[in-house]
């Protein structure tokens, strides 16, 4: 593949690359067959700003691949295994834990340029969270963050501890950040492209109810636990119907030191 000069890059259009940065600096080159292979190649061994733009940067390259009747095979494959889509992710029994930071939308708005520095703090803050809990990330996709653990001891922790971490932050224009968290359990299928079941719906569910700074989890995560982490609580905030699940569903909240108390009724549309 003939190496593009300055000038021949210049000339291409913003469409004609796989990834463009927040500084405008454009990478992966796909305006024509060999460059598409190579920008398959080379994929991961570009640093991405965070995973939205690396999967904005993925889905530009496959479609440029079907122009160019490209089978990635092997990058299809490289790629479900680094997205955690694998053998490596547990099965049977697990629990889930989903976050989303609230108010994203208003945040963006008003932090404006300086909103993607938070989004990729809370990523890290909740990837700490996660891995320090022996969690494994699933996936994420703009501000949530999903993640799987092999006992729901271990996700309530992790829940914690990244609701402290988020209290202890300094914002940017002292603006308030909150995620709302999830947590429930099941015995989902795991395919290829991820976790198949009702409990991943169930989990995203429960997480919708919740307020910023709030952990809320299922009768089922609690009915599984052993024990309760030391210095965790959980509050009974009644049986509620959720929106497209076949039964009521019992909430918990869980209580701990520098976590908020007291929250608004969940957010369940009547």
């Amino acid at each position: 593949m003939a190496r593009l000069s300055a000038r021949e890059r210049a000339a291409l259009p913003d469409r004609a690359f796989a990834y463009i940065d927040s500084t405008g600096r454009r990478r992966l080159p796909i305006h024509d067959d060999a460059h598409v292979r190579n920008a398959l190649a080379r994929f991961d061994r570009v640093p991405f700003e965070d995973d939205e733009a690396k999967d904005r940067a993925r889905h530009r390259l496959l479609a440029a691949a079907k122009r160019h009747a490209i089978m990635p095979v092997g990058f299809l494959t490289s790629q479900l295994r680094s997205r955690g889509n694998g053998p490596d992710l547990p099965t049977g029994a697990v629990t889930f834990l989903l976050t989303d930071i609230e108010g994203s939308t208003a945040l963006l708005q008003q932090l404006d340029d300086a909103y993607p520095a938070v989004l990729r703090r809370v990523r890290g803050l909740t990837l700490d969270a996660v891995h320090s809990h022996a969690g494994r990330r699933v996936d994420a996709h703009g501000d949530e963050h999903f993640a799987v653990f092999e006992s729901p001891g271990s996700a309530l922790e992790a829940a914690v501890a990244l609701q402290r971490a988020m209290a202890a932050q300094a914002w940017p224009g002292d603006v308030e950040v909150r995620v709302r968290a999830g947590v429930h359990g099941g015995r989902p299928t795991l395919t290829e492209t991820g976790y198949v079941g009702l409990s991943v719906h169930t989990v995203a569910r429960i997480c919708s109810v919740a307020h910023g700074g709030q952990v809320v989890v299922s009768g089922q995560t609690r009915t599984a636990l052993d024990a309760l982490p030391p210095g965790v609580r959980l509050i009974d905030l009644g049986a509620h119907r959720l929106a497209g699940l076949p039964r009521d569903e019992r909430l918990f909240q869980v209580a701990a030191q520098g976590l908020r108390r007291q929250f608004p009724p969940l957010r369940i549309l009547r």
